[in-house]
Formats: structure tokens, C-alpha cells, sequence
């Protein structure tokens, strides 16, 4: 068999996948080694770096490379991806790089270390370091919580395209997606996402130099700066960074010398390839009293949004939460509690602690009667505030048309659209069938409800202006 199997594999790749996909993941790989195995065919061994890089191939390319050697070898090719052995490093090399991270503020990490709660960092129980070094942990500079990753992140159609850019951007940090700006409504896992990137940046990259801040944070290091005139000390923190999260930057509004700061951290960083992902209540052109010169670099990389999450996602979070509470939570409870909180994850993880408060206190199992009695506050708030007529009301006041338009039969475009919104709203926040819903909206045919409620979900995707007028839609009508 050629030796030169693996190279015009790469070569077929190359011409197949987007040039981006490529030069990220297929690119910077080692060349194969081939084992022909005569007429059972041959195996392909790929050595990788990281687990994070061993798991992406696997998991999106690895059916796509074994379809193209299978192809150019003329049979089959079975690719086996590994990890490649980490080359020891000498101690005087350790020495020196542990003391240039230690001198520049930064954490220090051993392969294998997990970031404990509070700062600083542990071995994990199998590790074979001294005990002397397990008592003196290095403190954290990242700011990172260790326990918000990809792991533990349910995956779903509302953050699909989220935390697919994020999983690129750990990957391969500074090469893609720079700036990554996720936006969303509160609660929906933004900030959990950003850390993340973080926590799988810094498992592959122990020495690499994170930080991740509210931008509240960031205003109060500029004040205390500028008071002491220590300018020099701000831009030798952030500068330096190899990857730079910051949440809710919208708090930059009208915020002078903050955002000059934050525009020379930014092009410092992107000068030296470092990476930035914000994180906001909108998107960048839906910024107020922020300069359009760093509203238009925000824009600049990639822009995505977090949705609050369906249904079947919103049970699987509750599925998920309740087993790390060490409880089994019923699928009909689960689907009974998600049905009644839509808002976001925070919501939803709020509702999950009441009803497991009150099973404990209680000493009953978890039933949708218990939840019912549970979240009886929630749910008499809730209904109180969400109805058909309410958002019927709602949508009419912001799209400035009259609320007997919602029932009317006038099918002009500046009514219609206003009334397919609501339509859709009245759908993903009452309990109300589509035919019920239809018989509110002047006596239509549920089929038309269904119409609206598709063409407004699929739209709220593509969308960026329909999408931030219905966050504000429903964050009014929560109240």
C-alpha cells in the first residue's frame, strides 16, 4: 500500500471541507502511520495531542477521513485516533517556566490537576504527587469556575450554534470565531459557557494564561488605575492574556475611559492572536452608549445566540440537575415542571431546589402533586401574569397597532406580523392548544396558529433584529 496514503487523504480533505474546518482541525495534525493488513485492509493510527482534540476528531470527522483512505486505498481502512505520549520535561525546564508564571501572576498547574472550589488547584485522588505538594496548591489567577465545562452543559437546539463556536474556539483558541460574542436573555448559560472554553483551554494548556471577569470588574480596575495613575499596571494585566472571557459588557455603556481601555486591550490582544469572548443582553449593533468603534469590532468575529430552551432541552436540564443532587426526578415531573417554567436555566434550576427542599422536608416522593404544591407561588405568579390577552396587549403596544387588530381580519403586513408574533408568544408561554389559541385570535382555524408559530421559530434563528424584539417581548411580559 502507498506510504503516502495519509498525505493524499489530507490533500482529498483539504479540497472537501471548508477551509477554515480544515486548517483548525485536519491540518496541524502529525502525518499517520499506515498498517496494511493485506486483503483485511490496513489501519490508519493517528496520534493526537489532547483528549479535547481525540474526542472533536472522533466525534466529526473521524467517518468522513476513514470514507476517503477506504476510497483511495481501494479497501477498507480502519483509523484508529490516540493520544500522543507527552515528551517528559526536564526539572530545571519545569523550574524555569513554574517561576516566569509565578513572576507574571498567573497559576501554575501539573498535568492532571483539577481546579478545587474557592481558587487553586488539586491532584486529581489517583495522582502520584507528594503529599507536600497536594498541601500547597497554587492559587488561581483565572477566576474560573472549575465546575461549569462542556460536561456539564446540556446541549440542545438553543445553544446548538453557541456552544459548537465555543467547542471550535477551545480547540483551537485565537485562530477563529476572534471575537466569539454570545448574547441572550439572563439565565440561558452564557457565563457557563465562557468558562468552559476556559476550563478545556487551560486541561490542554496548563500553562496558559486565562482570565475571565464581569465587565463590572473590569470598570473597577480602570477607576482604581486611573485614580492611581497606574496605567502601565492595567495594561501589563490584560495584554498579556491568552484568553480573555468577559460577561455582560453592555455594563461599558456610557462608560468613557472604560471603553478606551477596553479598546486597547482589545486590539492588543487580537494583535498578538490571544482570544476574546464576550458575552451580552443583545448584539453588538443593539448596544447603547457604547462607541461604534468597538460595537463594530464586537461584530467582527462571530456573533451567536443563547435561546431559552425548549421543552424536551428544559427536561433533560432538570433530568440532569436532579441526578448531581444524588435524586431520581420522574420524567412526568420533569415534563410537568418544564411545561410551567420557560424563562431560563436559572428559573429552572430555582424550581428543581424548591421541590427537592420540600420532598426532604417533607419526607414524600417527588410527584407532580408535590411539585404542583412545591411551586404553588411560581405558578400563581405565573398564570396571574401570562395570558393570551396580556400578550395580545403587549405585542399591539409594541408594534404600536391597536389590540382589535389581533383579532381582526385585516391582513396588511404591519398587522399580520405582529399578530403571528403573538400568536407564536402565546404558544411558548400559556398552556393554551392551538385551537384555543386560534378561537382567541378572532375565531382562526388552528392551522393558521401552527403557521405562525413555525415561521416565527424558524425566523427568531436567522434573524437577529426578530430575535432581540422577542427577548424584550417576553422578559416584559415575565414581568
Amino acid at each position: 500500500m502507498s506510504a503516502d496514503l495519509w498525505q493524499r487523504g489530507c490533500e482529498r480533505l483539504a479540497a472537501e471541507l471548508p477551509e477554515q474546518q480544515f486548517n483548525t482541525w485536519i491540518r496541524p495534525l502529525p502525518a499517520a502511520d499506515v498498517t496494511d493488513q493485506g486483503d483485511a485492509g490496513a489501519v490508519v493510527t493517528l496520534r493526537v495531542p489532547n483528549r479535547f482534540k481525540l474526542d472533536w476528531i472522533r466525534n466529526q470527522y473521524a467517518g468522513r477521513i476513514e470514507a476517503v483512505l477506504t476510497e483511495l486505498a481501494g479497501k477498507p481502512v480502519r483509523l484508529d485516533i490516540t493520544l500522543a505520549a507527552r515528551e517528559p520535561i526536564a526539572s530545571a525546564a519545569l523550574t524555569a517556566s513554574t517561576h516566569s508564571a509565578a513572576t507574571q501572576g498567573f497559576p501554575v498547574r501539573r498535568a492532571g490537576d483539577i481546579a478545587a472550589p474557592g481558587g487553586g488547584y488539586r491532584p486529581p485522588a489517583s495522582s502520584t504527587v507528594p503529599s507536600s505538594f497536594q498541601a500547597a496548591p497554587v492559587p488561581s489567577r483565572s477566576r474560573l469556575n472549575a465546575g461549569l465545562t462542556f460536561d456539564t452543559l446540556v446541549p440542545g437546539r438553543a445553544n446548538q450554534m453557541a456552544r459548537t463556536a465555543a467547542l471550535h474556539v477551545a480547540g483551537a483558541p485565537g485562530q477563529m470565531y476572534n471575537p466569539l460574542f454570545i448574547y441572550g436573555g439572563v439565565g440561558l448559560g452564557k457565563t457557563h459557557l465562557i468558562h468552559a472554553v476556559g476550563n478545556a483551554l487551560l486541561a490542554d494548556k496548563p500553562d496558559a494564561r486565562i482570565l475571565y471577569l464581569h465587565a463590572e470588574q473590569f470598570i473597577t480596575d480602570v477607576v482604581k488605575n486611573y485614580q492611581r495613575k497606574t496605567f502601565d499596571e492595567l495594561k501589563a494585566k490584560y495584554h498579556q492574556l491568552d484568553l480573555l472571557l468577559i460577561d455582560d459588557v453592555q455594563f461599558f455603556a456610557g462608560k468613557e475611559r472604560t471603553q478606551e481601555e477596553f479598546f486597547n486591550a482589545f486590539e492588543a490582544l487580537l494583535a498578538k492572536r490571544a482570544h476574546i469572548i464576550m458575552t451580552s443582553d443583545t448584539y453588538p449593533k443593539g448596544l447603547v452608549d457604547i462607541d461604534e468603534r468597538l460595537t463594530s469590532r464586537f461584530d467582527a468575529g462571530l456573533t451567536v445566540a443563547i435561546e431559552p430552551p425548549e421543552l424536551e432541552m428544559r427536561v433533560a436540564i432538570l433530568m440532569r440537575k436532579s441526578e448531581l443532587e444524588a435524586t431520581v426526578m420522574p420524567e412526568d415531573v420533569a415534563f410537568f415542571v418544564a411545561k410551567n417554567v420557560r424563562a431560563n436555566v436559572r428559573e429552572l434550576e430555582g424550581a428543581l431546589r424548591k421541590i427537592l427542599a420540600y420532598s426532604r422536608f417533607s419526607h414524600k416522593e417527588i410527584n407532580i402533586g408535590l411539585a404542583r404544591e412545591a411551586l404553588k407561588d411560581l405558578l400563581s405568579i405565573q398564570n396571574r401574569q401570562v395570558g393570551v390577552e396580556n400578550i395580545q396587549k403587549t405585542c399591539a403596544d409594541f408594534y404600536k397597532i391597536k389590540v382589535a387588530d389581533m383579532y381582526s381580519k385585516k391582513r396588511p403586513a404591519s398587522i399580520a406580523r405582529p399578530r403571528q408574533i403573538a400568536m407564536y408568544l402565546a404558544k411558548e408561554m400559556t398552556q393554551k392548544s392551538l385551537p384555543e389559541i386560534g378561537e382567541l385570535f378572532g375565531g382562526r382555524d388552528h392551522t393558521t396558529v401552527l403557521h405562525a408559530v413555525r415561521k416565527i421559530a424558524a425566523e427568531r434563528q436567522k434573524n437577529t433584529e426578530l430575535n432581540q424584539q422577542l427577548h424584550v417581548l417576553e422578559q416584559t411580559l415575565k414581568g
